[in-house]
């Protein structure tokens, strides 16, 4: 199992770098054209995305020494490994947008008192144009594919793309408005309006990436985790509770308690950790580590325990309890409310 996980581990690190090398190509390519468009136009609006697409180059090589830093195997001092550096690159790269988004503003502030005529607008126009849909196109395969791989620097790369892809577009838009109405306030108005637009997309990957810097739950994630376990669990599984699901980039480690009958013996109880291993790399893929500590049952479990022909039953079946975020992750056992409040009535009569 562990060197399947490790040859997974290196196959996605091998596709992450590769993705990452193609959109650093890319980013210099469009950035090359947006500087072009602005030479040609002398627009402060063009020159928002241009400084944008710069940002894109610059984020490109810190997500590739983020990549390769994460690639590295576990060693004494990092024994998690060292995937949580996406997530201080996403965080550098939501900074470096949210900077440029401040820039431009400033620059078309300052383009109000100090006019400049836009030319030959109809070039600009197509040559931005151009620009946006190659970046959509690729914005939203990394997308894709970095939520496939759980790569927080591959998505943030390609929702960064895909956003310049949307600002293009409204620029696309005001720059044939400007055609039609040559007016020099109407192309800083549409820098500033851009501008702040692309300082927000910084915001959100900051946020984002702080979000897993503090290991903060993934809803989404757990709750298709419980619900893929809850509908493949073990007759066995009496349950599971205190689960804890923490990302290390592309890694995800697992922490659950899983309850088993208590006259199982070791190797029997290995067989269900096993198990469960199994019904989890089936949803998450081999890029998961999980530690699972196994519970034995007690009297209370026996109302939601399934297990036929149990000689050390207390109490018959009830019915089972569907996990759900509010109890599989409480570290409490699950027991049905009526039959605890049996178990403790009867406790007390003993008593």
């Amino acid at each position: 199992m562990s060197e399947q996980l490790e040859l997974a581990n290196d196959s996605i690190g091998t596709k992450q770098l590769r993705l990452q090398w193609i959109t650093l190509i890319l980013a210099f390519v469009i950035v090359v054209g947006k500087i072009c468009a602005f030479w040609l136009t002398s627009s402060n609006a063009i020159l928002t995305d241009a400084l944008e697409g710069l940002v894109n180059v610059l984020a490109g090589l810190v997500g590739l020494y983020a990549i390769y830093l994460a690639k590295l195997p576990k060693d004494e001092n990092h024994p998690y490994g060292h995937g949580k550096v996406e997530f201080i690159s996403a965080a550098i790269e939501g900074g470096l947008i949210s900077l440029a988004g401040v820039v431009m503003v400033l620059r078309a502030i300052v383009g109000f008192f100090d006019p400049t005529e836009v030319e030959r607008v109809d070039i600009g126009t197509t040559l931005i144009a151009l620009t946006g849909v190659i970046n959509y196109v690729w914005g939203f395969y990394l997308v894709k594919t970095g939520k496939k791989i759980r790569s927080l620097v591959i998505e943030s790369s390609g929702e960064h793309l895909k956003s310049d892809a949307y600002t293009t577009l409204g620029l696309v838009i005001g720059l044939l408005f400007l055609w039609f109405f040559p007016l020099s306030w109407i192309d800083n108005a549409l820098a500033i309006a851009f501008g702040l637009f692309i300082s927000y997309n910084g915001y959100r990957i900051i946020r984002k990436s702080l979000a897993g810097i503090m290991d903060e739950a993934d809803q989404q994630l757990i709750e298709s985790l419980i619900e893929h376990l809850d509908q493949h669990r073990s007759p066995n599984w009496i349950d599971i509770h205190n689960l804890r699901v923490v990302k290390y980039g592309t890694q995800l480690h697992i922490d659950a308690h899983l309850t088993v009958p208590w006259y199982f013996d070791v190797k029997a109880m290995h067989d269900e950790v096993e198990l469960l291993n199994e019904v989890v790399n089936h949803l998450c893929g081999s890029k998961v580590e999980m530690f699972v500590h196994v519970d034995p049952c007690i009297e209370g479990s026996c109302a939601i325990c399934p297990m036929k022909n149990c000689e050390h039953r207390k109490q018959s079946f009830q019915k089972s309890v569907s996990w759900k975020w509010e109890n599989i992750t409480r570290n409490q056992k699950h027991q049905l409310e009526e039959a605890h409040s049996q178990l403790n009535s009867s406790n007390q009569t003993f008593q």
